[in-house]
């Protein structure tokens, strides 16, 4: 009898564990009608730093928008802008979706898996929601590859640079 306590016991702990993570039902990627990307790369010039990564070589596609609502956890306000708590590129994308309900959002996603959501009129206008913050942690794991080839890209117009500049030998 024990025992099948304790299998009862395991199993509400990983119903837990997986709803903790689990993606918002709010925004199914079930039922999504259309994807429309209207920002595919962007840079804050506060954070982006072309000697270390270029935005352009980074850009959102709808593979990725599905994969996020697919992963997405909610956060607080507080932790999406918390220094320590989220790792900042500088590069994000920005895309619509549109839901078989008719309800529209707007996303607004870097490459680190911090996603911004608010809610929209056709015209892309907030409703009026205040916006939702997300972490995507499996999104940051798969957009690592893409990071890397642009990471690697950049040290290249580094060494390029130097070369030039005849910093390093030929």
């Amino acid at each position: 009898m024990k025992y099948h306590q304790f299998f009862w016991a395991i199993t509400s702990a990983m119903v837990v564990a997986s709803t903790i993570h689990a993606a918002d039902a709010r925004y199914s990627a079930k039922n999504i009608q259309k994807i429309n990307i209207f920002v595919p790369s962007s840079s804050n010039p506060a954070w982006e730093d072309k000697k270390w990564l270029d935005c352009d070589d980074v850009i959102l596609t709808e593979e990725d928008v599905r994969y996020a609502l697919q992963h997405i956890r909610r956060i607080s306000e507080k932790a999406y802008f918390s220094e320590e708590n989220m790792d900042r590129s500088g590069c994000s994308g920005g895309a619509s979706v549109t839901f078989k309900s008719g309800k529209i959002i707007v996303m607004d996603i870097e490459p680190t898996g911090r996603i911004r959501i608010f809610e929209a009129n056709r015209k892309l206008e907030p409703l009026g929601v205040p916006s939702r913050y997300y972490d995507c942690a499996p999104c940051t794991k798969r957009k690592m590859n893409l990071l890397q080839d642009a990471l690697d890209r950049a040290t290249e117009r580094r060494l390029k640079e130097l070369k030039r500049q005849g910093r390093l030998p030929p």
